[in-house]
């Protein structure tokens, strides 16, 4: 490279160039790493979390169900098998 080759010449040759390599670059490659390892563990654990928190409302939910179901199924089964308390006059 000549003085008086222009920049864009400059900056295209230095690209071709294969770059050294540099542990300082490697280190913090290492540490990002680490970072993001511990990132996706808080999360993955928030998620069990919530995960846990609506397997428990959705169980309580259907439990409900059951119970308001059962109830309504029962009150209908009394009202139509209770006998009358007084006999019936004429028969």
């Amino acid at each position: 490279m000549d003085a008086k080759d222009p920049p864009e010449q400059q900056a295209a040759a230095s690209k071709d160039e294969p770059v050294q390599f540099d542990p300082s670059r490697m280190i913090g490659i290492i540490k990002r790493k680490a970072l993001i390892k511990e990132l996706a563990a808080a999360y993955h654990s928030e998620c069990l979390a919530y995960c846990q928190e609506l397997l428990q409302l959705q169980r309580k939910w259907e439990q409900q169900q059951y119970i308001e179901r059962k109830t309504t199924e029962d009150a209908r089964k009394q009202m139509v098998m209770k006998p009358s308390k007084r006999p019936k006059k004429g028969l």
